[in-house]
């Protein structure tokens, strides 16, 4: 399944709705769906936030797809570069109040997802992350 969004917040319901019909159609379990709609929310409203220079509406493409027992989600956008695989796991043992703003949703979008990749290529980045053993029911 495909989705392509703007870059705005509003757009973040029709994200959810998009996760909610891939996990029904494919009959996923309460908890993955949860995953990966808090993910995808995490990462899609970075881009959305920090991702670009301008005030122009860009494109968000994201796409979800099973096969074998192995989820991949899938995010491209033309935003600024940024590998989130690359970025410093937050100092959970400092005191909340203390902590540098940041860092803690791709943090634990890192400990959801069993592998993520990052590429950037012709101007667009693309960020993939992997889920194996998914079980997919039959109904």
């Amino acid at each position: 399944m495909e989705l392509v969004i703007k870059n705005d917040l509003s757009e973040i319901e029709a994200l959810s709705r998009f996760v909610e019909a891939f996990a029904q159609e494919h009959h996923l379990a309460p908890k993955l769906t949860f995953e990966i709609n808090l993910a995808l929310e995490e990462l899609v409203t970075n881009v959305i936030s920090y991702g670009y220079e301008d005030q122009d509406e860009h494109e968000i493409r994201l796409t979800l797809h099973i096969e074998n027992g192995r989820l991949r989600a899938e995010i491209e956008d033309d935003g600024r570069p940024f590998n989130p695989v690359e970025a410093e796991p937050p100092d959970l043992d400092i005191p909340l109040e203390k902590r540098p703003v940041g860092g803690l949703g791709i943090h634990l979008v890192k400990n959801m997802f069993d592998a993520l990749q990052y590429q950037r290529e012709n101007g667009r980045n693309h960020l993939i992350l992997n889920k194996e053993h998914v079980t997919v029911g039959t109904g």
